[in-house]
C-alpha cells in the first residue's frame, strides 16, 4: 500500500470523526422539532404535508400505534412498487420500451427496496424503465431509510423518557427525516456528482460503434439523483448493473471518495444524536467507539490479506475483480464500508477478494449490520447488543442489569434475543436449503468452499438488509427471488418489531439513580465488553458455516491448491 493510499484512509476516518458531532447535533435538533437553518424554507412545506395527509404531528403514539403506522406505510409502498414493475411496459418514461418485470423478480425487488436492502437480481439498464427507477426505486430509497431512522428514534425515546407512555409520532419522524436530512443533502450531493460526470438525463440510450466497427448500446438515465440517496440512505441499489464500478455512476477519484464516505456519514452521526437525546454524549461516543473498533479491525485484516502474497498465484496485490482506476486500497475500503453499513453498493467484485478478505465482508454483515450499519437500522441493531451486554454484565456482578437508570428485565432480554436470532436463523437455514437442492446449487458459478460462500453471502446480505452480492451466484431464478424476498422481509421486520416492543416496555419504567453497584455504560470497559459480545455471538453462531467456506478456502490457498 502506498503512502498516498494510507493517507486517504486516514483522511476518511478523520472526517468521519470530525463530522459525527456536527451532523449529529443537526439531526438532534431536527427530530426534536427545533429551529434549524432550513426551518424558514422547509417548515411551511412540512406543515402542508401534514395538512394534506390529515396528520396531527403533535399527537404522540403508543408503541403499538407507532408500529402499525410503520407497517401499513411500508405495505402500501410495497404494493405501489410491485404494480409499477408489473405495468411498466404500459407506463410513460420508458424510451427503450422495456417489458414488464417478471412476477417473481418484481416481488423480490419490491421487498428489497421497501426493506432498505436494495438487493438486485437484475441489470438496471436492461430491466427497469426511467419511471420505475425514479418513482418506484428512488422514492423507496428515501422512505425506507427514513423508516429505519424513525424506528431508532422511537427506541431512543423509550430508553430516555421517564415514566411515559408514548414514543413520538411516526409520520412526523418520517417527514422530518426525509425533508430536513435526506432531501437537502441529496440535492447538494447529486449536483456534486453531476459536476464529476455522473449521468442525469431522460434521453434514450445512445447507439454507437466501437473502434472495431461493432454496434454498442450506451445506457443513459437519471442516475445522479438515485446515486445520491443510495449512498446517503445506505441503500446501495445501483442505477446500472455494475453499480459504482460503472464509470457513469462513479467517474472520478473524487466521486469515489465522496460516495464511500457518504455510506457511513449519517449512521456514524446518529450515534451523537443518540447521546444528545439520552442526555449523555459519552453514551453516544461509547457506541461510536465500538463501531469504529470493529470497522478498523476488519479493514486492517482485509488490507493485510489483499497485499499479502497469494501462494497459489505467487504474487501479491492481486488485481482481479478490483477497481483498476482506483487501486486495491480503495476497493478494500469501499468493501469494508459497504458491508459494515447495510449499503450494498460496490466498486469491486467481492468474489475476487482473498478468502480472509471475503470473510471480513460476510462477517461484517453476519454480526448484525451493527458496525455503523444502515441509517437508523445500525443504531437500533447495536442497541439490542447493548441491552445484551448490560445483561451479561449484570450476571457477572450479581445484580439486576440497568441501562440509563432503567432495569433490564425478562421481556427486554427475550425481545433482544428474538431480534438477534431471527436473521441468524434465516441465514443458516436457507443457506443449508440452497446447498442441498438442485434449484440452489444450479445457480453457483463455483464449486467447493467458494460456491458455499456465494450462497452464505447471498442469504446473509438478504437477512442483514445489506444488498451487496458476492458475485458469481445467479440469483435471478424463482427459487432465489422468492426465498430471498422472504428473507429480506423477516430480516427487516424481525428486528424492527422486537425493537419497538422493547421501546414500549422501557418507556414506562422509572429511572433509578446510579449507585456504587451500577455498571457504567459509557467507559472503555463497557466498549470492550460490547465489542466482545458482538464478536462472540457472531463467532459462535457462524463459525461452523464459515469454516466450510472462506476459512477452508484460505487453508487451501496457503497450500497452493485451487479448485
Amino acid at each position: 500500500m502506498t503512502i498516498l493510499e494510507g493517507a486517504q484512509i486516514g483522511l476518511y476516518l478523520f472526517l468521519l470523526v470530525i463530522l459525527t458531532p456536527i451532523l449529529g447535533s443537526y439531526m438532534a435538533r431536527v427530530f426534536a422539532g427545533e429551529r434549524t437553518l432550513l426551518t424558514p424554507i422547509l417548515r411551511p412545506i412540512e406543515t402542508a404535508i401534514y395538512k394534506l395527509a390529515g396528520v396531527d404531528a403533535a399527537a404522540e403514539m403508543r408503541w403499538t400505534t407507532y408500529l402499525w403506522a410503520m407497517l401499513v406505510f411500508n405495505l402500501l409502498g410495497f404494493v405501489v412498487l410491485l404494480v409499477l414493475q408489473l405495468a411498466q411496459n404500459a407506463l410513460p418514461l420508458n424510451p427503450q420500451g422495456l417489458s414488464a418485470v417478471p412476477p417473481a423478480l418484481a416481488f423480490n425487488t419490491a421487498v428489497s427496496f421497501v426493506t432498505n436492502t436494495n438487493w438486485q437480481s437484475y441489470a438496471g439498464e436492461t430491466t427497469m424503465s426511467y419511471l420505475t427507477q425514479m418513482i418506484g426505486l428512488n422514492v423507496q430509497n428515501f422512505v425506507s431509510a427514513a423508516t429505519g431512522v424513525a424506528v431508532v428514534l422511537a427506541l431512543i425515546r423509550g430508553l430516555a423518557r421517564r415514566s411515559a407512555s408514548t414514543l413520538g409520532n411516526f409520520w412526523a419522524d418520517l417527514v422530518r427525516c426525509t425533508l430536513y436530512v435526506f432531501l437537502p443533502m441529496c440535492v447538494i450531493f447529486a449536483l456534486v456528482l453531476v459536476s464529476q460526470g455522473v449521468l442525469q438525463t431522460f434521453s434514450p440510450y445512445v447507439e454507437a460503434k466501437t473502434l472495431e466497427g461493432a454496434a454498442q448500446t450506451i445506457p443513459l438515465g437519471p442516475a445522479a439523483s438515485q446515486i445520491a440517496i443510495k449512498q446517503l440512505g445506505t441503500n446501495g441499489g445501483g442505477f446500472f448493473n455494475t453499480n459504482s464500478a460503472h464509470p457513469f455512476e462513479n467517474p472520478t477519484p473524487l466521486s469515489n471518495f465522496l460516495e464511500m464516505f457518504a455510506i457511513l456519514m449519517l449512521p456514524a452521526a446518529l450515534t451523537y444524536t443518540y447521546g444528545l437525546m439520552v442526555g449523555s454524549k459519552r453514551q453516544g461516543w461509547a457506541i461510536f467507539a465500538a463501531m469504529l473498533i470493529l470497522f478498523c479491525v476488519g479493514l486492517g485484516v482485509a488490507l493485510l490479506n489483499e497485499y499479502s502474497v497469494n501462494p497459489t498465484l505467487g504474487v501479491a496485490g492481486v488485481m482481479e475483480g478490483k477497481e483498476t482506476r482506483f487501486g486495491i486500497a480503495n476497493s478494500v475500503l469501499w468493501m469494508t464500508a459497504t458491508t459494515s453499513a447495510s449499503n450494498g453498493s460496490v466498486n469491486a467484485m467481492h468474489s475476487s477478494l482473498a478468502p480472509l478478505s471475503g470473510l471480513v465482508a460476510i462477517l461484517n454483515i453476519m454480526l448484525g449490520e451493527v458496525i455503523f450499519g444502515g441509517v437508523g437500522a445500525g443504531l437500533y441493531g447495536i442497541l439490542i447488543f447493548v441491552i445484551l451486554t448490560v445483561f451479561v454484565a449484570g450476571l457477572m456482578v450479581g445484580r439486576t442489569p440497568e441501562y440509563l437508570g432503567k432495569k433490564i428485565e425478562a421481556r427486554e432480554i427475550k425481545m433482544a434475543m428474538v431480534a438477534v436470532l431471527i436473521p441468524n436463523t434465516l441465514i443458516l437455514v436457507f443457506s443449508a436449503l440452497a446447498s442441498v437442492t438442485d434449484a440452489g446449487l444450479s445457480s453457483r458459478a463455483n464449486v467447493g468452499p467458494h460456491g458455499l460462500t456465494e450462497m452464505l453471502y447471498a442469504f446473509a446480505s438478504a437477512a442483514g438488509n445489506n444488498g451487496s452480492a458476492f458475485a458469481g451466484l445467479n440469483a435471478n431464478t424463482d427459487f432465489y427471488n422468492i426465498l430471498m424476498g422472504i428473507t429480506m422481509l423477516l430480516g427487516r421486520f424481525g428486528v424492527i418489531i422486537p425493537s419497538l416492543v422493547i421501546a414500549g416496555s422501557m418507556v414506562g419504567k422509572k429511572v433509578s439513580p446510579p449507585s456504587s453497584g451500577t455498571f457504567p455504560t459509557d467507559g472503555v470497559l463497557f466498549v470492550g465488553l460490547l465489542v466482545s459480545i458482538i464478536v462472540i455471538i457472531g463467532a459462535l453462531t457462524f463459525f461452523p458455516a464459515l469454516s466450510l467456506g472462506p476459512i477452508i478456502e484460505q487453508l487451501l490457498m496457503q497450500a497452493g491448491r485451487a479448485f
